[in-house]
């Protein structure tokens, strides 16, 4: 099974289309944790916004598509969107994996872990900072895709992650090699 995973896109049209056509087109799931249409009042307004293009591409994704609600997600990006905006989390099982997602602006690193150890996540994805993370403690995994446009990497390069058979992993979308990964228990 290939998961896709990403956050923060912001309406990055050109920056999604490229992601899905070359790592996500031949997923059996998108995980998106959340900043989808909006760019935010705090972030420059990238040369590709165009979230009305981005709902449109997005209503017609034929690979199935879960999203939570990022702290730039509002009712209205739930009007254009066919697919519901969850919120504040999104949890499912797959393939015996307890999966939990939220954006994840609303905790801190005490919290995040206190939520995870809750909800038994093996792992737990947030997004907001568009800094890639992964990294495993008490046998759970903590996982940011990053940004794949807006990316507050210091290279400034965009990054996604996918769950690829026993493998997670965070990639560098221009090169598409992997940052780092993680072996799946």
């Amino acid at each position: 099974m290939k998961v896709g995973i990403i956050s923060d896109t912001h309406g990055c049209l050109e920056t999604w289309q490229k992601v899905f056509d070359k790592y996500f087109a031949d997923a059996d799931l998108i995980i998106h944790a959340g900043d989808v249409l909006y760019h935010g009042p705090r972030n420059t307004i990238p040369a590709e916004y165009n979230p009305k293009q981005l709902a449109e591409v997005l209503n017609l994704c034929p690979v199935p598509l879960l999203t939570v609600c990022g702290n730039c997600d509002s009712e209205v990006d739930s009007m254009v969107l066919k697919l519901p905006i969850q919120s504040p989390y999104t949890y499912l099982l797959l393939n015996g994996l307890r999966i939990a997602v939220t954006h994840g602006h609303n905790l801190t690193e005490e919290t995040r872990v206190d939520m995870a150890r809750r909800l038994q996540a093996d792992i737990f994805i947030t997004g907001h900072t568009h800094v890639a993370e992964l990294e495993k403690k008490d046998g759970i995994i903590f996982l940011n895709p990053g940004s794949p446009g807006m990316t507050k990497r210091p290279d400034g390069r965009g990054t996604i992650a996918w769950i690829n058979d026993n493998r997670i992993e965070i990639l560098d979308i221009a090169p598409g090699q992997p940052i780092i990964s993680e072996v799946l228990a």
